[in-house]
């Protein structure tokens, strides 16, 4: 019998963009491409956000053509979830084996200051838990810093949406900083793509990262591969 593993799956709450008429939030299929992935195992999840509540989503991604999408977000179950998300400061690590933080822009106000995120993803990785992240998701990570003080992501091989990537969606002038440049600042292992906007993920022992949302699911199947095939 397969162990059972329970996921806990880290939104943001932050909509405003400074120089936007249209707000952001939660990029959907990063969540909903993800999570197909865990579906078939039936997987027992949460999600959780800074504030708690309803997790709101980038208006750009709610696309019509995307059948995962549609599939998940019209499910009562995953829908009720989203919509009331846990609270971050009222979790207790110890219940979760992954946590995975979805993107969207929001989460590069939100996520990386969040003494939560720093406290549960700590707990979940030093527990021989898997930690993974996606595009602006990345962001969680780069202040979380382990019981002997150094940093998660020191030396590690990661990815996370690429200065290119940010300038093509025009949204370089609009973020409080740019992903690439603060993960190589940390003085993590930082690499994409040659392309822009196609998957791609690093994986670093228990720490799977993707460079932006069509790289979710592939996070997703590794995640699973590393907790059920190893």
């Amino acid at each position: 019998m397969d162990p059972t593993y329970r996921t806990l799956l880290v939104c943001t709450n932050h909509t405003d963009l400074p120089h936007k008429p249209y707000k952001t939030g939660l990029w959907l299929s990063e969540a909903t491409h993800f999570y197909d992935e865990l579906a078939d195992r039936n997987l027992p999840y949460d999600f959780a956000s800074p504030k708690g509540g309803a997790i709101p989503l980038d208006e750009k991604s709610i696309d019509r053509r995307d059948t995962i999408n549609e599939k998940w977000y019209h499910n009562p179950i995953f829908r009720s979830k989203l919509e009331n998300s846990l609270r971050l400061d009222e979790i207790d690590p110890a219940k979760y084996q992954i946590v995975y933080f979805a993107g969207g822009h929001g989460t590069l106000w939100d996520f990386p200051t969040d003494e939560s995120i720093q406290r549960i993803t700590r707990h979940i990785y030093e527990h021989g838990g898997m930690v993974a992240a996606v595009c602006h998701g990345v962001s969680a990570l780069l202040h979380v810093k382990l019981s002997d003080g150094s940093f998660l992501l020191d030396n590690r091989q990661v990815t996370g949406f690429s200065n290119m990537e940010e300038k093509l969606v025009r949204l370089d002038e609009d973020v409080p900083f740019l992903l690439e440049d603060a993960l190589r600042q940390k003085n993590a292992l930082y690499s994409k793509s040659l392309l822009p906007f196609v998957p791609y993920i690093e994986v670093d022992e228990r720490l799977v990262t993707g460079q932006n949302p069509l790289s979710a699911r592939k996070v997703g199947r590794k995640v699973m591969e590393e907790m059920y095939e190893k």
